[in-house]
């Protein structure tokens, strides 16, 4: 299960969305889940579909990896399906004890699981899209006039970045210490629940002393490097936008209005 977590990881390419600038890409993230949830009828629900599935083909990502992103989040899209299945009002069309099935419900379900579903896999894009210096980089210059009321904005987009970045390193360490754990004849997947959590304190203080260990060293290389936030830094790649930029906002931007449309109408 921990080897199909896949949020943070950059998957290199020469693909359009690949050479979108990092600031197009997190206004467009934006305009997406907004557009998702102003979404409420099955023909706006459709369109976004069409629209994520175009950018995944664009950005030439694997739907494997993409499924594989969800993998480790179907306990809560199930969870939600349940909910609004069974806590939906409307006339009932079956029950069976306390749950009651209404048209009402599966539809609140099937539109709620469709939602998380291409929330995860269009933000999880950004990630996948784009390595972390470059959104970085986006992210500061996005936030940039938060500078004239003293926001530490470029600190701030280096912890961001920084933490998605060593995301995958700490699945992997996870899953090394877990193997040497069951090695030793550790147990995390029978007994009961309280065994269960047990069993994860070996796990849990050497995953947190070897995270506090790679902090302690990534401060070092970086004071050793002279680095002293953003004051007075350059840039070896400067941010540009282009025209395939420009149109990419204009299509986001046409999205979002056609899904505004769409809710006044009900669609």
């Amino acid at each position: 299960m921990l080897k199909d977590i896949t949020l943070g990881q950059y998957f290199p390419g020469d693909t359009v969305v690949h050479r979108l600038d990092p600031r197009t890409k997190l206004i467009l993230v934006i305009v997406y889940i907004a557009a998702l949830f102003i979404a409420v009828g099955y023909v706006s629900y459709a369109m976004m579909l069409a629209v994520t599935v175009s950018c995944i083909a664009v950005s030439r990502i694997s739907p494997k990896t993409i499924l594989k992103g969800l993998k480790p989040l179907i306990f809560i899209i199930v969870l939600t399906a349940l909910l609004n299945l069974f806590y939906t009002g409307g006339e009932p069309i079956a029950q069976f004890w306390i749950f009651k099935f209404t048209w009402e419900g599966i539809k609140q379900a099937s539109l709620m699981v469709l939602r998380i579903m291409m929330l995860i896999s269009g933000t999880f894009l950004l990630t996948y899209t784009t390595s972390p210096i470059a959104l970085t980089d986006g992210l500061e210059k996005l936030l940039n006039p938060l500078k004239k009321i003293k926001v530490p904005v470029h600190e701030m987009s280096m912890m961001m970045s920084m933490a998605l970045r060593f995301i995958p390193t700490l699945v992997e360490e996870t899953d090394k210490i877990m193997s040497a754990q069951k090695a030793r004849g550790a147990d995390f997947e029978t007994g009961k629940l309280t065994d269960r959590a047990k069993a994860l304190l070996p796990l849990l203080v050497p995953l947190f002393v070897s995270a506090f260990r790679r902090a302690d060293e990534l401060a070092v290389a970086m004071e050793s490097r002279c680095y002293h936030g953003g004051e007075g830094r350059t840039r070896m790649k400067q941010l540009r936008m282009h025209s395939r930029d420009a149109w990419a906002l204009i299509l986001g931007a046409a999205v979002l209005a056609a899904t505004i449309v769409m809710n006044v109408y009900g669609l």
